[in-house]
């Protein structure tokens, strides 16, 4: 039996993904979480083979869940299930040790087939993504992403400063350089396009 935690904010959506699951005679979703705080938590108290989640969480998203995972070595397996057809999302799920990563409109008997091979060692990549994820690099680098998110969120640099403990000197660069190299306008052009790019 295949043990399953799924992580999901939408109520609906959660409902209605552990009750497919639970259909399958190889599967048992032992635990569902509404954000990656919670999912962690879970995690660590049921002990998942396969975790199921989403991007776009409070709290903690899919990716910083996926993240947190394989910082605490642990063995369980995570597979994204997004409306997200980003590519920058792609490569940051796999950079953070992501095994699958399908969209929400496909068929519902192929997330069942995902968890077995995801389960069985193998990986499971929504083909339209795997092309484009690898012709289009995320150019910007881990502070240049926090830096822009923030100016995206409409902090000023000194706000920027102090929350990531930085000088207001180099949040500018930080800023400039992220600008530079998405040839933007702006720090909220450049946010506007590293999110729609999935590299946010």
């Amino acid at each position: 039996m295949i043990k399953v935690l799924i992580a999901e904010d939408q109520g609906m959506i959660l409902g209605a993904l552990a009750a497919m699951l639970d259909l399958e005679e190889d599967i048992s979703v032992v635990a569902r979480a509404p954000n990656g705080k919670e999912a962690l938590k879970l995690t660590a108290e049921f002990n998942p083979d396969v975790v199921v989640t989403d991007i776009e969480m409070p709290g903690m998203t899919g990716l910083e869940f996926a993240t947190a995972l394989k910082e605490k070595h642990h063995p369980a397996k995570v597979i994204i299930v997004t409306t997200f057809a980003r590519p920058g999302y792609l490569r940051r799920a796999l950079d953070a040790g992501v095994k699958g990563y399908l969209l929400k409109d496909a068929p519902a008997e192929q997330l069942a087939n995902a968890i077995r091979k995801v389960h069985a060692g193998g990986k499971v990549i929504a083909p339209e993504l795997a092309t484009e994820a690898w012709e289009n690099a995320d150019p910007l680098n881990d502070r240049e992403r926090q830096v822009l998110r923030l100016a995206g969120d409409g902090l000023a640099s000194a706000d920027i400063a102090r929350q990531l403990f930085l000088s207001e000197g180099t949040v500018r660069n930080y800023l400039s350089e992220a600008i530079g190299k998405l040839g933007a306008a702006n720090r909220i052009e450049a946010a506007r396009i590293a999110r729609q790019k999935g590299w946010l």
